[in-house]
Formats: C-alpha cells, sequence, structure tokens
C-alpha cells in the first residue's frame, strides 16, 4: 500500500518555474515506478512524466519534452516534477502516481494522490 500527497502547486507567470513534490508512505515506495499526470478542466487525464524504481530512467510526453525534469530521492520517499518556461497550456490539476508500469494511460496506475492545482497566466 502506498499513499501519496503532492505539494507545489500555485499560480505562475508564463515562462517561470514551479517544482512540485509528491510525498509516499509505504515500505514499498522505491519498488514503484512513479509517475505524473495532469487533468485540465474537461478533459482526460494526460501523463506528463514518469521514472523507473530501479535504473532510474524516464519518460516524458512530447508535450513536456525540454522543459519538465522528473527525479526520485528513494531515501526520502519523494517524486520531484521541476516544470520550467510553463505555459498557459500547463495549467492544471496535477497528479502523482504509483504503479508497476511505465505505460501512459492512466488506469494502469494503482495508486494516486489527491491533486495539486497547477495555474499559469499569459
Amino acid at each position: 500500500q502506498v499513499q501519496l500527497v503532492e505539494s507545489g502547486g500555485g499560480l505562475v507567470q508564463a515562462g517561470g518555474s514551479l517544482r512540485l513534490s509528491c510525498a509516499a508512505s509505504g515500505r514499498t515506495f522505491s519498488t514503484y515506478t512513479m509517475g505524473w499526470f495532469r487533468q485540465a478542466p474537461g478533459k482526460e487525464r494526460e501523463f506528463v512524466a514518469c521514472i523507473t524504481w530501479g535504473a532510474g530512467v524516464t519518460y516524458y510526453a512530447d508535450s513536456v519534452k525540454g522543459r519538465f525534469t522528473i527525479s526520485r530521492d528513494n531515501a526520502k520517499n519523494t517524486v520531484y516534477l521541476q516544470m520550467d518556461n510553463l505555459k498557459p497550456e500547463d495549467t492544471a490539476a496535477y497528479y502523482c502516481a504509483a504503479g508497476k508500469t511505465v505505460v501512459t494511460t492512466a488506469r494502469s496506475w494503482t495508486y494516486w494522490g489527491q491533486g495539486t492545482q497547477v495555474t499559469v497566466s499569459s
């Protein structure tokens, strides 16, 4: 069992940066792939990035590649999403997820946080 709590969302101007954190509880955190998804009003939840538990291999959606960086600290049971050069279209609720997969489909992931809002003004 893994519990996830996100933090770090907020309001930022276009071109700015934010760093999201996801604190996990549960002894098996380090064995899960960790991911970030986002959901804008009226849209489906979409994959943003994930990082595997072993080698720390990372995957990114094309829309954020080169601007966002995912990382994890297994000693602190925390995964991060550094978001740079933010755009208004990045506005969404951001969710942390844990699973035994690198599939980008949200339903394939097992555990979810409650979400944190990111709003980017133009």
